[in-house]
């Protein structure tokens, strides 16, 4: 059985020899960085095939834009923010608009908890389980650190809209650990 030895050390060689369209370094960036991505697309888009294809998109869009990439910040960051702008992409075309709390498609499992189950993945189920424009707004003010003004021009919503569905996603991701609480350690 042969090991692969990694043909690239250096980050730094691997995005100046994409930038002159090599594709084996294209590949060694993806392979270096396509799990991470996934895992930033599965926080706005909860099916995985989509969230594949999405990841897919975003990495084709920065392979045909690597030469706007300017080593002033990491390349990880850089290609994170075409991710997300792609899964915003993908979420208003999907389902064209954020400016309406959807109530009707909040829903958390009931299922009793499972203990060995870690904390992490319940804050991923609840996360998950928002609404969309709660969600997105939450990933994207919690996660990704965008300020509500990024938020509003992104999304094309007002910066009150971006404040209040943050705040009714907190309050709905309170509501939904109150009740894993009371399951797992019966108390209120």
């Amino acid at each position: 059985m042969s090991k692969l030895i990694p043909i690239y050390k250096d980050i730094d060689e691997l995005i100046r020899q994409a930038k002159q369209s090599n594709q084996k370094a294209q590949l060694a960036l993806y392979d270096q960085f396509s799990a991470k991505m996934l895992g930033c697309c599965r926080q706005y888009i909860k099916d995985l095939q989509f969230a594949e294809d999405v990841m897919i998109m975003a990495f084709h869009k920065a392979f045909l834009n690597i030469n706007r990439y300017e080593p002033y910040g990491s390349f990880e960051g850089w290609l994170r923010r075409i991710m997300v702008r792609e899964c915003i992409s993908h979420l208003r075309i999907k389902k064209n608009t954020f400016n309406t709390v959807e109530l009707g498609d909040y829903h958390f499992s009931q299922t009793k908890s499972n203990t060995h189950q870690d904390d992490t993945q319940y804050i991923r189920d609840a996360i998950n389980g928002l609404p969309i424009g709660c969600k997105t707004v939450f990933n994207l003010y919690v996660m990704e650190g965008y300020k509500h003004r990024e938020i509003s021009e992104l999304l094309n919503i007002s910066i009150g809209t971006s404040k209040s569905q943050l705040a009714h996603a907190k309050k709905l991701l309170r509501l939904h650990l109150k009740h894993l609480n009371s399951n797992k350690y019966g108390t209120k």
